[in-house]
């Protein structure tokens, strides 16, 4: 008997399986995505009685019939990798709804053992299962659990090593019939598609024809490829079946199936599955919770003060942590600085890999905190109850309730980072919406944005925080207006139902929130720090060659000399400082990145952009931090920190070529135009570069526009 069993846990969102999956794994596990798709894959290994386990972690899913990723790859690793058995764990709570994918995947006929999860809570809603006579009457093992206390996952997996072993074999579907009007067409089919072995490698035949009967586009395509002369066939019938339950009973034949399952569900139930030995004279705790937190009006407003707790909390606890990455990277620059002669390999290693990588690494902190919290609002329902809230306005504009968070965690509070953000928006079910999403996160007023509006406010406007607001108001105004322009021509298509179910409220366990927040800060570090090294060496590059000419430089070496041999004192120590800013700014025109920001200009000037500004804005597209820092080299103040850029402020306010109207402009256009690098690779990973490289071609447009008609409006109210 082979001692290594794979066992594949599937279940509705929200089910407890994630949290079962961490009980029996632990910190065994591995995360990736699935082959072609966006969709993690987690596995997990575990030993029991002798026995090594591979523990695969499927999406959670409603269904067998592929509506969404998540489905997709749910069912295909089922039906492709056929595991030794299926752990169906189930919300014990709402037995009849979880029930339906049991059905589904008893009708494949894989090996099931099914989990009755929250049965604390049953217990507590005064209910009780008689988890024996159910499994009497399915046919297979039935468990009772409490995964957030590992409660029942020993006799969880001694029934599915039990049960794998009497299982082995060919598949044995479960038939359930369909009623008078489905049952004779679905014979016919299945003698169509045994005589021809049609896809026989891949399913039994009556569910690959009730698969043609629900209308499951993948498994029709996969048809045409493999016998299209069946699969025509095979679709012939189901268009006069469904052309007749339309017409005879106003309902379609996936409508129809899914009655009958339901119907087979009830039966079960009518055989006293579920008895009440306490009946409930009050609501449940959650419904309570929910008459609080879903209040027309109160409900909104506890939201917007639970998300601003999230950013408070995040940039005030994750300060510590974050200085003490920044003092690391800087003392080990100061090492390296002492350590090596100047020279280019020391300005690489200084200036572009440590300060760059040092840069990404030191946000980790927040990212950190960040994750720990947003993982508690998903563990304990509040995060399902926000989106609930949220659906109306994202609807209007062609978003999902469900896009809110991922547009938060973008910045929708000003400070969060769109890497996460669009990250997040894997818990969309639409593909549709989902890109919709992608491609309006980037709007929002991330953490590396902050700076920037906060350098601009200073120098040209009194009220810094009022115009922090309308920008970071902005933002949003500007992403759920491009989500209405998307969703109306390129990703035309119809709103998804907002069908999320409101789990009950659950106390989070320390172990799974950790589990989830390493796995998100890893994914975060792994993908930002690889990709930022190379863009820091690149930008570093950029400004550094060709630089001056021998000459240039001759005649700059020829000022110092005579300062030198004319001045002393304080006096000298200035000129000196005054010719290396003038040489450092002359070998920026003079470099790469400098002679694109003035072959730029003729362009950019109808934003009120000149060649200094452009070159920050180029950096920009490596990230939105060395907007500052850029401006600050380009105006012969050297490196200028971040976070300490008073001088440069002035020294804008100061300059004839810029005034409000061009303030203005450059906030319009630092908020809305291409992501960063980073940003622009994590859109391609969760999408494609197609729509990465649209991303970045149609901010860029849509911002510079907005840039020209803010810049001559600005100044036509201004009256310059």
């Amino acid at each position: 008997m082979d001692q290594h069993l794979t066992l594949a846990l599937a279940g509705n969102p929200n089910c407890g399986k994630t949290t079962m999956y961490n009980a029996l794994t632990g910190a065994r596990q591995r995360v990736g995505n699935y082959p072609g798709v966006t969709v993690e894959h987690r596995e997990g290994d575990a030993h029991h009685n002798g026995r090594d386990l591979t523990i695969v972690d499927l999406p959670g899913t409603y269904s067998l019939t592929a509506y969404t990723p998540e489905e997709l790859v749910a069912r295909d690793y089922i039906v492709e990798r056929r595991p030794q058995a299926v752990v169906n764990i189930l919300d014990a709570t709402s037995l009849e709804r979880n029930l339906y994918l049991s059905l589904q995947f008893m009708e494949l006929g894989v090996p099931v053992v099914l989990a009755l999860n929250m049965m604390d809570a049953v217990r507590k809603q005064g209910k009780e299962i008689d988890t024996p006579l159910l499994s009497k009457l399915l046919g297979v093992p039935v468990v009772e659990t409490v995964a957030r206390i590992g409660g029942g996952k020993r006799e969880l997996l001694d029934a599915a090593i039990a049960y794998t072993a009497e299982k082995t074999g060919d598949w044995k579907p479960l038939t359930i019939s369909y009623g008078p009007d489905l049952d004779p067409v679905l014979q016919e089919m299945v003698a169509v598609i045994e005589k021809t072995g049609f896809l026989a490698e891949r399913a039994p035949s009556r569910w690959v024809a009730i698969k043609f009967l629900e209308n499951d586009e993948q498994l029709v395509k996969l048809g045409l490829q493999s016998d299209a002369e069946t699969s025509a066939t095979l679709s012939g019938m189901t268009a006069a079946v469904g052309r007749h339950c339309r017409s005879t009973l106003k309902i379609s034949p996936e409508s129809l199936i899914a009655d009958y399952r339901y119907g087979y569900i009830a039966s079960l139930m009518k055989e006293g599955v579920v008895r009440v030995i306490r009946p409930q004279a009050r609501l449940q705790f959650s419904d309570q919770l929910d008459r609080l937190l879903t209040q027309q009006f109160l409900g909104p407003a506890i939201m917007i003060g639970i998300l601003y707790a999230i950013f408070f909390v995040t940039f005030h606890l994750g300060a510590i942590p974050m200085g003490w990455v920044e003092n690391f990277f800087a003392w080990f620059s100061d090492v390296v600085s002492a350590t090596l002669p100047d020279g280019l390999v020391k300005s690489m290693l200084v200036d572009g890999i440590v300060g760059g990588v040092g840069g990404v690494l030191g946000f980790v902190p927040l990212i950190m905190v960040m994750f720990m919290m947003i993982s508690f609002l998903e563990d304990s329902g509040y995060m399902a109850r926000m989106a609930y809230m949220m659906d109306r306005v994202m609807r209007a504009f062609g978003l999902h309730g469900s896009s809110v968070m991922p547009l938060i965690v973008s910045g929708g509070i000003a400070g969060g980072c769109a890497v996460p953000g669009i990250m997040a928006t894997r818990t969309l079910r639409s593909p549709k919406e989902k890109l919709a999403t992608v491609l309006t996160a980037p709007f929002m007023s991330c953490g590396a944005k902050v700076p920037v509006i906060i350098l601009i406010s200073a120098a040209f406007f009194d009220n810094a925080a009022s115009v922090m607001f309308w920008t970071v108001l902005g933002g949003w105004i500007a992403a759920l207006l491009v989500a209405k322009l998307l969703r109306s021509t390129i990703i035309r298509g119809a709103s998804t139902p907002f069908v999320m179910e409101l789990p009950p409220y659950r106390m989070p366990t320390l172990k799974g929130l950790l589990i989830h927040t390493w796995e998100r800060s890893w994914s975060y570090v792994r993908k930002a720090g690889t990709v930022i090294l190379g863009i820091s060496i690149l930008i570093w590059a950029m400004m550094t060659f060709p630089g001056l000419s021998v000459d240039d430089m001759a005649a700059f070496d020829a000022q110092r000399t005579t300062a030198e041999a004319t001045l002393s004192g304080a006096e000298l120590t200035t000129h000196l400082v005054t010719i290396d800013n003038q040489a450092s700014q002359e070998a920026l025109r003079h470099s790469l990145a400098g002679k694109i920001g003035i072959a730029m200009e003729s362009v950019t000037k109808y934003a009120g952009f000149d060649w200094r500004t452009n070159i920050a804005l180029v950096g920009g597209f490596a990230a939105k931090e060395v907007i500052v820092s850029t401006l600050g080299t380009a105006y012969s103040l050297g490196e200028v920190d971040a976070e300490a850029a008073e001088g440069l402020s002035i020294r804008l306010a100061a300059d004839p070529s810029w005034n409000r109207a061009t303030a203005v402009a450059l906030l319009v256009f630092v908020m809305l135009y291409a992501p960063c690098l980073v940003t622009v690779v994590v859109i391609a990973r969760e999408t494609s570069w197609k729509w990465a490289t649209f991303s970045v071609i149609f901010n860029t447009g849509f911002a510079f526009t907005l840039s020209v008609i803010a810049f001559n409006l600005t100044r036509a109210l201004i009256g310059l």
